[in-house]
């Protein structure tokens, strides 16, 4: 179940669903047309196959970063899960709030709560982004067809092109979602074309916690946007890297996370407090050179959603300060 993950989640700030409420008299957002011939759409994953008969007019989001390309689609969801840094948001980012269509969605926090969700009355359930095991999911397919993540991925490590392929399938719209895709790929793609000296850099994105740092592998999502501007881990970290979602560097070994450039996940005071307080950390090069980047609240929280949504929201406030590292001594 979700608590077994708790120790890794922890780490992210993560929590998914909880409490009763009634519901509504209808869906918070009407669909887009389904595409011809999209219904019944079956999607395969990890726990087997789903059928979906036709296209849903109520969407739950279960997934914590699924509301977005739900969104992307013209579709408000009835209700979201979410990260906690925007539970007071309807689990929304900044990139994704203007596309709310009526009534918010309802936000739901804590393991799932199956009433809740049943109150709801859902016509499909997205748990791409989530952590459900099988017996939450037979539980909730009780409800209503489930999508879960592609077979192969590891819960909360969808990539960012599998989510949105398998979010259009199950609302009738495969090519709007092949459209976003590419989309957001070209937005990389262009950063990238501006700043070719990204290729192949060393950058470590690492979060600090209980004075130790985490530093995210492309197993998250985090890592997996760093990878897609060219970066690529530092070697020692990369050898570490067991397909988790970060690899453990103590403040001792803090010379591990040095490269060309360091992208600290915390609050520009508590990076201060950080470095200030880690007298190793101080004189590793990266950091007593000038190239750590301490993106804004709402950028770190774009890089973990890395949705077709966030991830070019993320590049235009991100990309300018890893440049700015570049030129640097």
């Amino acid at each position: 179940m979700l608590r077994k993950l708790l120790p890794v989640l922890a780490l992210f700030g993560l929590l998914t669903a909880c409490s009763s409420a009634p519901a509504p008299d209808s869906a918070s957002g009407a669909p887009a047309p389904a595409s011809d011939g999209a219904f019944p759409a079956r999607i395969e994953h990890v726990y087997g196959s789903t059928e979906i008969p036709e296209q849903p007019q109520r969407v739950v989001a279960l997934g914590v970063t699924d509301a977005d390309p739900v969104l992307a689609l013209g579709v408000t969801p009835v209700a979201t899960a979410t990260y906690t840094f925007y539970e007071e948001a309807s689990g929304l980012g900044p990139w994704a709030r203007d596309l709310v269509q009526g009534e918010p969605p309802v936000v739901l926090t804590g393991d799932p709560n199956l009433e809740q969700i049943a109150a709801l009355a859902p016509d499909v359930i997205i748990a791409v982004s989530a952590g459900i095991e099988q017996p939450m999911y037979e539980q909730l397919s009780a409800i209503a067809p489930v999508v879960a993540r592609p077979a192969g991925t590891i819960a909360f490590g969808v990539p960012r092109s599998d989510q949105m392929r398998t979010v259009a399938t199950a609302l009738g719209q495969p090519e709007r979602g092949e459209e976003l895709i590419r989309q957001a790929d070209a937005a990389f793609a262009d950063a990238v074309a501006a700043n070719p000296a990204f290729r192949g850099k060393v950058g470590a994105t690492v979060l600090p916690f209980d004075g130790k740092y985490g530093a995210f592998t492309t197993a998250d999502a985090r890592g997996q946007f760093m990878a897609g501007l060219g970066f690529v881990q530092p070697p020692r970290i990369a050898e570490q890297d067991t397909g988790s979602f970060y690899v453990e560097v103590s403040s001792e070994q803090a010379s591990l996370l040095d490269g060309d450039a360091l992208v600290m996940l915390a609050d520009e005071g508590a990076a201060k407090t950080q470095v200030d307080g880690d007298p190793v950390l101080q004189q590793v090069p990266v950091v007593a050179q000038g190239r750590m980047v301490v993106p804004d609240a709402d950028t770190r929280g774009a890089m973990t959603y890395n949705s077709v949504l966030s991830a070019p929201f993320a590049l235009e406030r991100l990309v300018p300060q890893l440049a700015a590292t570049q030129q640097q001594g």
